[in-house]
């Protein structure tokens, strides 16, 4: 994550004004206090630049990306985004600020806000490693929750087939249902993993007894269904340290 980033502006820079007149606002005391992370002087001497009308802009976003890098310390992640707000309604071409919001607004889940970020970065600066290693990532990450939606809810069968109650019943319950479909995804992943035909067999025979036990089963008195299932999915993904 990019923090404190302060290359806006040469440090030298902080605070110059036009040649013959006055500075309307020192910004060093600002850049001294982020440079020397005392974090209660950062937020105190950049705010009376980030407040100043006369501030020079890169004066203002200094100080704008030094107090969101103490907000990020202090966990304030959505005063930290407004902040970078801020900066780039100042300078709209800031490829390291958009990458740093970006980040921000994974971290709080907004996964959409986060993309169009790292997309923006990207777009500013086509070789920014860590925009494209977060907009790679990311897009992964959304491809693979749209596959898991896409399922969501349904088991490994097809609901309009099914004749047997406890079938039904999955069908009716979402969370049976994706408990049924991981259970027939982890069969599938060791099945897939033996070597032997023998341990391949043995394998089936089991899942068919945990089907046959749960078919028999459902409906009497004390048989718990959503146990029973979450039993096999365990037994399951221990078989091979999943």
């Amino acid at each position: 994550m990019v923090l404190g980033w302060l290359a806006v502006t040469p440090a030298h820079a902080l605070g110059a004004a036009e040649p013959g007149k006055e500075p309307v606002v020192d910004a060093g005391a600002c850049l001294a206090a982020s440079e020397a992370h005392d974090a209660d002087k950062v937020i105190t001497e950049c705010n009376a630049v980030i407040d100043n009308g006369k501030a020079a802009k890169s004066d203002r976003i200094n100080a704008l990306i030094a107090r969101a890098s103490i907000f990020i310390t202090r966990g304030e992640t959505n005063r930290a985004i407004a902040d970078y707000d801020i900066a780039l309604q100042l300078d709209p071409a800031l490829a390291n600020i958009f990458n740093a919001r970006g980040e921000l607004h994974r971290k709080n889940g907004d996964r959409p806000k986060a993309l169009a970020d790292f997309a923006a970065a990207l777009r500013l600066n086509p070789e920014h490693a860590s925009a494209r290693s977060n907009y790679h990532a990311l897009a992964l990450e959304l491809e693979r929750l749209g596959a898991q939606m896409a399922v969501a809810g349904r088991p490994s069968f097809n609901c309009a087939t099914a004749r047997r109650a406890v079938e039904k019943a999955i069908c009716a319950d979402p969370e049976l249902a994706n408990l049924d479909r991981e259970i027939d995804a982890s069969q599938a992943r060791i099945v897939h993993a033996a070597t032997r035909p023998a341990a391949i067999r043995a394998l089936q025979r089991e899942q068919d007894a945990f089907i046959a036990r749960r078919n028999a089963a459902f409906g009497r008195p004390g048989y718990d269904l959503k146990r029973a299932m979450q039993d096999r999915l365990r037994r399951l993904n221990g078989a091979d340290g999943r």
